[in-house]
């Protein structure tokens, strides 16, 4: 077979999929129909285990605004015959659909959302940043029209406020408000059109959101003005509101495009971690020459070349080349790593430095990256309890607006017609509760977002509002406070033997076994950076449990021969002071040679994570099955005063009811597969998942790395974010309190009822976004 080139090949050609044919201005008419082939769904579905016919399907919502918007696709999407569950977030617009493929097919569920006024499109469609980008740049656009705008109108209406009676020829009043007239028809029917849009596809489907109101005040202001201007002698003539109008579009579409800004940097750094596949990559054929292939298209066999810069779409074994690899989402190193031929990559990880050729061994949802993406799809659609009770409430609200409205126009009919109108658009415009609905997931996601750069998968955004009140923390130690191997801790060895020949000597015989106590010893004999080959081990032979027998010869000394044992003080026929010290002996012919303790490897800052949780008022716990004298050991070493071993699943269950029992909200954090029961019945539970399948973790949070000080920034991460959503929650109802009755009683103007409801929005967001930052360091903790 001819060698493979690792340079670029100018003869590829792409070959992408049903979803990536069209241009990105064409995406919009493909037809859901397409999407109904069974090879298509795994681009946006995957099978469920415990459901052989069911599927769950992450899609992107298109025209959502607000929770209302949400709750409307929900109650559409139910009453399609199929559909088992569906959950869609109004913060990432986002949602998770569970269908059977018995009863409906995709098209059937997303044109149920099509009638609704809400176009779905897989999570990750390759047009997706093409659509936000281009959703923005009409947000802009819509803007730009209206602040221009904006700014004539006061220009023409300036002289009306600071002129006196007779200053101004009635003539010359008139024909301010047409041009202000003229001017803002084009705000009508250009950059309101969102909002009537909407309004009116709310109005076919007999439903309210956030958009009705808006969109009543708006067009109750520039009627009641249009009609002024047009008859000045009328009822309304006395006043136009031109301005008013001009001003609170421009302030709400000021704040409708800085959210959206603001959201693609939160629910988007999800979205940006879930798509780091590429679309197609470059598969060799029989005759060695590459061609560009989908992504989905590869199958377990394939050889791809990977080029600087790109992803590893599948997970694999590198056959050609050396290159740095970044697998900080999967893996929690945050140090770019070496990777030679030989070596494995992983799907999701980005190649550095230099073209590679991966031969591929799993796809798709097989992968550790597709384990991954499930669990953030399933984060990035679940409801935490509070966002939960603003959903309820937003319908109810959105009908108390339009009665408080109604009510306050009625009061004022009297006094003034043209008055009560716009005290009536004030209570339209400021009491929408658009605050109210972000103030929850929007602080929720950003942690979240932060957390999986970090390391830490979130599967619930309700566990992070668990978290925030958790007062006890209890520990497993084997694979949690520990590594899964031993470290060697002294040498003691006899007269006229050095350390390092009878660690070298130990090295050579532990070579032939897997124990964990033999691994240990040759990992210290290749740290220590012994000669060479300086004792060969001959004729080995293991005794199971005991430890090694055979000979040892010296190539450094030709001639050396030594008959050598490794094991037990037992096996090796020594006899040693009892100790409680973990150790392996080493013996030859004329008796003992060394003995070398051994320690449970704990994890590095495993200390320092124990202390940070107990600087803050956390109580720390170890359970663990292992033997009390090595957890009473192991809890001495990191500064846990409260440990018990010894423990069965069922009494680490019993000793963790019991500190509920006393009121303590417990977290456990344990190896996400042994501990699954002590998980499943904690409060909230941390698993670390590098060797768990994250699909049988029992967990709300997955530690992807060996850090365990992850555990304490998370920690402290979910009470920074209860306290933002506190925040935004007493700053939205302070908002209503104090805006609504200043509305009702005439003394709140409709253009500043837009600024308010804009800056209380935008102010929700911006809070929220203080949570996207980096997560602190633990030394920082």
């Amino acid at each position: 077979m001819p060698t493979a080139s690792l340079s670029p090949s100018p003869l590829s050609l792409p070959v992408p999929g049903l979803l990536e044919r069209a241009t990105a201005s064409q995406a919009d008419t493909v037809p859901f129909s397409l999407l109904d082939d069974p090879l298509e769904w795994s681009a946006f579905s995957r099978p469920l285990p415990q459901q052989p016919t069911c599927w769950e399907s992450s899609v992107v919502f298109e025209g959502m605004h607000c929770a209302a918007c949400a709750l409307s696709i929900e109650d559409a999407l139910r009453q399609v015959p199929g559909v088992v569950s569906v959950d869609v977030s109004a913060a990432s617009h986002r949602g998770r659909i569970v269908w059977s493929d018995q009863a409906v097919k995709p098209s059937g569920w997303m044109q149920a959302a099509q009638h609704a006024g809400y176009r779905a499109v897989p999570a990750n469609d390759a047009f997706a940043s093409d659509r936000r980008r281009a959703e923005t740049r009409q947000a802009l656009w819509r803007l730009s029209v209206a602040g221009f705008c904006m700014m004539q109108v006061m220009m023409y209406a300036w002289p009306a406020y600071v002129a006196k009676p007779g200053d101004m020829a009635p003539d010359m009043v008139q024909l301010l408000r047409w041009a202000s007239w003229v001017l803002s028809v084009p705000v009508l029917l250009f950059s309101c059109a969102p909002f009537f849009g909407n309004a009116l596809r709310d109005l076919r489907q007999r439903r309210i959101s956030m958009d009705l109101p808006v969109a009543l005040g708006m067009g109750i202001t520039f009627v009641v003005s249009a009609i002024g201007t047009f008859e000045p002698q009328g009822i309304f003539g006395a006043e136009v509101y031109f301005d008013s109008f001009t001003m609170f579009v421009f302030f709400l579409l000021t704040g409708r495009w800085l959210e959206l800004r603001l959201r693609d940097r939160t629910a988007g750094a999800l979205e940006a971690l879930m798509n780091r596949l590429p679309d197609s990559v470059e598969r060799r054929r029989a005759g060695g020459e590459f061609e560009r292939v989908a992504v989905r298209r590869l199958a377990a066999g394939d050889v791809i070349r990977v080029l600087p810069g790109e992803a590893f779409p599948a997970d694999g074994t590198l056959l050609e080349g050396r290159t740095l690899a970044d697998e900080a989402l999967l893996t929690g190193e945050s140090r770019p790593l070496t990777r030679s031929a030989g070596d494995a990559v992983i799907a999701g990880s980005h190649n550095l430095t230099a073209a590679v050729l991966v031969r591929v061994e799993r796809t798709g949802s097989d992968t550790r990256f597709a384990q991954i993406v499930a669990l953030m799809e399933s984060a990035s659609t679940s409801k935490p309890q509070l966002a939960q009770l603003a959903d309820r409430i937003a319908r109810p609200f959105l009908i108390f607006v339009l009665l408080a409205a109604g009510g306050a126009g009625a009061w004022w009919w009297s006094h003034d017609p043209g008055h009560a109108l716009m005290v009536a658009v004030a209570v339209l415009i400021v009491t929408c509760p658009c605050a109210l609905s972000l103030a929850t997931p929007a602080a929720m996601l950003a942690s979240a977002g932060a957390l999986a750069r970090r390391g830490v998968l979130v599967r619930r955004l309700q566990a992070l509002e668990t978290l925030a009140t958790v007062d006890t923390v209890v520990f497993d130690k084997t694979g949690t406070l520990t590594r899964d191997a031993f470290a060697l801790a002294e040498v003691h060895t006899r007269d006229g033997i050095s350390r390092e020949d009878a660690l070298a000597m130990a090295a050579a015989l532990a070579q032939h076994s897997l124990h964990p106590v033999s691994r240990a010893l040759a990992a210290a004999g290749q740290g220590d950076r012994l000669p060479s080959g300086a004792w060969l081990a001959q004729t080995v032979e293991e005794s199971a449990g005991q430890g090694l027998s055979g000979c040892l010869v010296n190539r450094v000394k030709p001639g050396v021969a030594v008959s050598a044992r490794l094991g037990s003080a037992r096996f090796c026929g020594v006899a040693l002071p009892e100790t409680d010290q973990l150790h392996a002996c080493l013996s030859d012919a004329q008796g003992w040679v060394a003995t070398f303790e051994l320690r449970e490897d704990l994890r590095p800052d495993a200390r320092a994570a124990v202390a940070a949780l107990r600087a803050h008022g956390v109580q720390v716990h170890l359970l663990s099955g292992d033997r009390p004298d090595a957890v009473a050991r192991v809890a001495r070493q990191i500064g846990i005063s409260q440990a018990r071993g010894g423990c069965t699943p069922q009494d680490k269950l019993a000793l963790l009811q019991g500190l509920q029992a006393q009121g303590r909200k417990v977290a456990m954090v344990g190896d996400g597969l042994n501990d699954g029961p002590v998980l499943a019945g904690a409060h909230v539970s941390f698993a670390f998942g590098q060797a768990v399948p994250l699909a049988q973790a029992q967990s709300d949070f997955v530690v992807l790395g060996d850090r365990l000080g992850t555990v304490a920034q998370t920690l402290l991460r979910a009470r920074r974010t209860l306290t933002v959503v506190q925040q935004n929650l007493w700053w939205a109802a302070v908002y209503n309190a104090v805006c609504v009755p200043l509305a009702v009683v005439g003394w709140l103007p409709a253009w500043l009822a837009g600024l308010g409801m804009a800056f209380s929005s935008l102010l929700v967001v911006l809070n929220a976004m203080r949570l996207s930052g980096a997560v602190q360091p633990l030394e920082a903790v």
